[in-house]
């Protein structure tokens, strides 16, 4: 048995998307057949936090697959400078578990004012969030105890895969989609790969990924953050070498996130080129599993939150309850 709720609602993450694929599918339909009807010129994404991080995934994936522009929200513009923004022409993804935080709520409201068309990526469907998007994508994760998301955040990830799928009419994609379930269960039987040796004496790191796996990097970096108490940063690798590398000097600890999709091999040779400046590294990957690249990210972060999950443990920290966070964090 595992030993914490965040272990147990980690590994729960295959049964809980398999019913979501399932039970979504009319709705993913619907919402993709008024997308085709309103032919949005862009696309504006709203979250905060592990949602936020979302949403930089659902950016690349987006833009890569769809070839539609995606914008980041800046949730505060509306509730709290009190700004119209001109989103006519938008479709509007607001990602959130509990559905309700106010500047989120602002957003949509904003969003409906301005006659976007409204889809929330929600897993509490009471919430306001739901009650006022124009379609509601429900993540069906079941009750989600652990402060840290786990099988939250693989569910808005598959949701999202799903939604650009069935847009797409992409078949290599859609198969992928559907094989997601199988392929996290054996993603959790992978070696442990982020061990409590590995970053017994680490204090401070930098994650790196490139393009979708610098979207999971975000994430990586918070959970470390949250449970473990290690001060971590994401960078795309590229970006990194813009200036941040000049931090590299004798056993500084990178965590190196790497997807076999188009951007492998430019990741690889600027991980190289850390690792030459004396980076101790941990690498972080998806073994020998494969599927679609676009769906690869999601394997490595089922392994990698087993894995946080026993060095928080290690560590001396509760990943259930870490100090000074709550589940719900309503922002203005």
């Amino acid at each position: 048995m595992t030993s914490t709720i965040m272990a147990q609602e980690a590994a729960e993450a295959p049964v809980r998307i398999r019913e979501q694929l399932q039970t979504n599918a009319a709705t993913i339909a619907a919402v993709v057949a008024q997308i085709r009807q309103r032919q949005p010129k862009y696309v504006y994404m709203v979250g905060r936090g592990s949602s936020d991080h979302a949403g930089v995934f659902g950016k690349y994936l987006i833009e890569s697959v769809i070839g539609l522009p995606v914008a980041p929200a800046a949730p505060s513009i509306a509730s709290v400078y009190n700004k119209q923004l001109q989103l006519t022409d938008a479709l509007v993804i607001c990602i959130s578990q509990s559905g309700r935080s106010p500047d989120i709520l602002a957003q949509v409201a904003m969003a409906k004012n301005a006659g976007a068309l409204v889809v929330a990526l929600v897993n509490d469907t009471s919430s306001p969030l739901a009650e006022q998007a124009d379609f509601v994508v429900p993540l069906f994760v079941g009750p989600e105890k652990a402060v840290a998301a786990t099988k939250s955040y693989l569910a808005t990830l598959s949701a999202l895969l799903q939604l650009v799928a069935v847009w797409s009419e992409d078949a290599d994609l859609q198969a992928a989609v559907n094989q997601l379930p199988e392929l996290l269960l054996r993603a959790q039987q992978l070696p442990a790969q982020l061990t409590p040796e590995a970053v017994a004496a680490v204090k401070h790191c930098v994650v790196l990924g490139r393009g979708p796996g610098y979207a999971i990097s975000r994430e990586i970096a918070l959970k470390l953050k949250e449970v473990c108490g290690i001060h971590a940063e994401a960078f795309s690798s590229a970006e990194f070498l813009h200036g941040p590398v000049t931090l590299v000097k004798d056993q500084f600890a990178i965590i190196d996130v790497s997807i076999q999709d188009e951007a492998y091999q430019a990741h690889k040779a600027q991980i190289a080129e850390v690792q030459s400046r004396g980076a101790s590294l941990v690498h972080l990957h998806h073994g020998q599993l494969a599927s679609h690249p676009r769906v690869l990210p999601l394997l490595l972060l089922q392994r990698f939150y087993l894995d946080v999950e026993a060095v928080a443990r290690s560590r001396g920290v509760n990943p259930d309850a870490p100090p000074g966070l709550n589940k719900v964090t309503k922002t203005v």
